[in-house]
């Protein structure tokens, strides 16, 4: 990135609220400066980038562990959540929540060699508790109970990882819920851990060998010299064997020096096949291979260099491979290990006007799991790709996918929608019997709301599709406050899915509505692409034309819409407040990327580069630049009034994107912006029940304070 200037001039600035223009204000709704925040120093800091000058004040906030930025950030904090607390709402809210939230619900099931494990929620306590049963019918046992692991509740388990014998399991644990984790391995026989302990496990999902002797897994170093941004290049695959120490590993895969790509390791059920995935991004990868069975020690290539995602399952002499390679909506071919080239690939499961958005095998069928118009159906087909049957499901929303195993017929999925809250079924793939398994009660009558799919025309024309949910009982009316929430970005999708925060805004007379933005995966991989890299501004078209078409149709008016997003979701919300500040009264911003002029030297920055483009290459930088929230904040703007949420251990997006866009709005808007920052919490925020019923209801009672006073 060429440099042409730099220098820096402090200077002390005290306040936040400034005048504005005149705008309508709400009955009920403070907006005056006799409260501001705690004051920030500001630089006078301008950088000339590809002969671009680019001002940078609040630099200094990016170095969390300087003592002034962590008084500023208790202070912050601080401030935010007394005016919180204080909020009318708050408290009821919080006990609303309470309600739909601290209940008993239990997860599928799902066996290794006899022994059943899954995970139930119990009333009252704070973290699901994972179980095991030895047998189907066997004693209730405790595995890891995450509510002892530590006597404030920090230590958060990342997953367990059983062996096909169901003799050990791995499991990971983090601190504060982060990324970064550890990987245990205990003896269920005895009930006590091994020695064995592995540092660095933030990617490992061990792959065990048939005989549970060992597994292989992606390691990453814990060398503290090495900044966050780069690690993921450093990331190698190994191979573990159970007794001995982890320092003896062999490294099967040595790491690529690439901190843009994610690297993977799978094993075949059969020991056979040991496959070696480089993603690049979310649009393409590559698969190596070995087969060990033939004493393998090298890798070959299996396909290397499109521009394709390819995912392979294998079983018994086959791999099935779903990919985007020449079907932007995904299809499926089968391929002979023995004539592996490309052209032998044979198609099994051809394109349809669906997104075939994953493939598991399950009693010796493919099972596909389908997005049709932005809401799920499953297909069961024979190995050859003979339809057999869909699978039924209760209406509109989402299908989690199957657990079962691929030699065993039975097998259970998940449903939710906007007014269903998640239901387990039990389902036989041999003959399509199904059957509700496990139903969760809420106190709260869905029949009262209603869901529609609505379509409207974005800048350029495109049709979006949106889901609306409202209350069955209550006319259209401009009066009625409206959370507008989305993503647009990874190829995620955005599905219709039971949320307490919903029922709440609806208890309120709310309307919420969560619009299919282009950058997510609903509509295949063009959709994707059509909203990443030098497109992403058409995903802030997008959105704020769902703003306009709320308003448009009588849902509600711009004085009494909120939008919400996080992460990806919250540089959504940050660019639609800069450029379209006069949309919404309010936002609600949580851990986003909002300098995106320098997100690569942060956490996890750089394997984002593959979807957002480079901001040291100067093509890249033409079009980041003009939408970087953090740099087209202007002063005397009458931005939405703001709750930033960040989490205190957050290393996947860093704080510092937070901190510095929240002294940007509290320097230039006369509306309130606080930043709320949650402790021993990462980037999916805390996994203390407490704690997210906490940054919940402020977050409602926030946005319910400034839009429907």
């Amino acid at each position: 990135m060429a440099r042409s200037s730099l220098f820096a001039v402090t200077v002390a600035l005290l306040g936040a609220c400034t005048d504005s223009a005149s705008a309508p204000a709400l009955p009920g709704v403070r907006e005056t400066c006799d409260d501001p925040p705690p004051a920030t120093r500001r630089q006078d800091l301008v950088e000339t980038i590809h002969d671009t000058p680019v001002a940078d004040p609040y630099r200094w906030l990016e170095v969390e562990g300087d003592p002034e930025v962590k008084a500023w950030m208790t202070a912050q904090d601080d401030y935010a959540r007394e005016r919180l607390q204080a909020l009318p709402r708050r408290d009821a809210i919080a006990a609303r929540l309470g309600e739909l939230l601290d209940i008993d619900a239990m997860s599928a099931p799902y066996h290794r060699g006899g022994i059943y494990f899954y995970t139930r929620r119990h009333k009252g306590v704070q973290k699901p508790i994972y179980y095991l049963r030895r047998g189907e019918h066997g004693r209730e046992e405790v595995l890891l109970d995450p509510n002892k692991l530590s006597p404030d509740g920090s230590v958060a388990v990342h997953g367990i990882f059983p062996d096909f014998a169901g003799r050990l399991v791995a499991y990971k644990l983090s601190r504060n819920n982060a990324d970064a984790s550890t990987l245990y391995l205990r003896d269920l026989a005895s009930g006590h851990d091994l020695p064995d302990v592995i540092e660095g496990a933030r990617y490992a999902s061990p792959a065990w060998t048939p005989d549970g002797s060992g597994f292989y897994y992606v390691w990453l170093p814990t060398d503290p010299s090495i900044p966050p941004s780069e690690l993921p290049g450093h990331a190698e695959v190994r191979f573990h064997r159970v007794g001995e120490p982890a320092a003896k590993d062999s490294i099967v895969a040595p790491a690529t020096g690439d901190p843009s790509r994610f690297v993977g390791v799978g094993l075949s059920r059969d020991g056979r096949w040991l496959f070696l995935h480089h993603q690049h991004g979310w649009t393409s990868s590559d698969v190596y291979l070995r087969d060990l069975h033939a004493g393998d020690t090298a890798w070959k290539p299996l396909v290397v260099g499109r521009r394709a995602i390819y995912d392979v399952t294998a079983w018994r002499d086959r791999f099935y491979v779903h990919t985007n390679d020449g079907a932007p909506r995904y299809r499926v071919f089968e391929v002979d290990p023995r004539n592996p080239a490309r052209e032998d690939w044979k198609l099994l499961v051809p394109e349809t006007d669906a997104t075939l958005e994953g493939l598991q095998v399950v009693g010796e069928r493919l099972v596909l799991a389908y997005l049709r118009d932005a809401h799920s159906a499953v297909v069961v087909r024979g190995l050859d790709g003979s339809f057999v049957r869909e699978l039924p499901l209760p209406g509109l929303g989402s299908a989690g996918g199957l657990v079962g195993n691929p030699d065993e017929d039975r097998a259970y999925f998940s449903f939710s929608s906007f007014t269903e809250p998640s239901q387990i079924f039990e389902t036989s793939i041999a003959t399509g019997a199904t059957r509700l398994w496990q139903r969760i009660d809420l106190p709260v009558d869905t029949s009262r709301f209603v869901v529609e799919q609505v379509r409207y025309p974005s800048k350029d024309g495109t049709p979006i599709s949106m889901f609306v949910v409202r209350r069955r009982d209550l006319p259209l009316s401009a009066d009625a406050p409206a959370l507008l929430t989305g993503y647009g970005g990874f190829s995620v999708s955005m599905t219709p899915a039971f949320s307490a925060r919903a029922v709440v805004w609806l208890e309120h007379g709310g309307v919420f509505a969560v619009p299919n933005l282009r950058g997510g995966g609903e509509y295949g991989e063009d959709w994707h692409r059509a909203g990443m890299r030098e497109h992403k501004q058409n995903v802030f078209d997008d959105f704020a034309a769902a703003a306009r078409a709320l308003v448009e149709r009588g849902y509600t008016r711009h004085e009494r819409l909120a939008i919400m997003g996080g992460s990806n979701g919250g540089l959504l919300v940050g660019a639609t407040m800069v450029q379209h500040p006069e949309l919404a009264r309010a936002a609600a911003c949580a851990v986003p990327l909002l300098d995106m002029v320098r997100y690569t030297q942060f956490g996890a920055g750089k394997t984002w580069i593959p979807e957002y483009g480079d901001p040291e290459d100067p093509r890249d930088f033409a079009y980041i630049y003009p939408y970087s929230p953090y740099h087209h904040v202007t002063a005397g703007t009458r931005y939405p009034a703001m709750l930033m949420l960040a989490a205190d251990s957050d290393d996947r997006v860093d704080p510092m994107h937070a901190r510095k866009f929240t002294a940007q709005i509290q320097h230039a808007s006369k509306r309130p912006a606080w930043l709320r920052i949650e402790s021993n919490a990462g980037h999916g925020g805390a996994d203390l029940l407490h704690q997210t019923i906490a940054r919940e209801a402020d977050t409602l009672a926030f946005l319910l304070h400034h839009v429907a006073p």
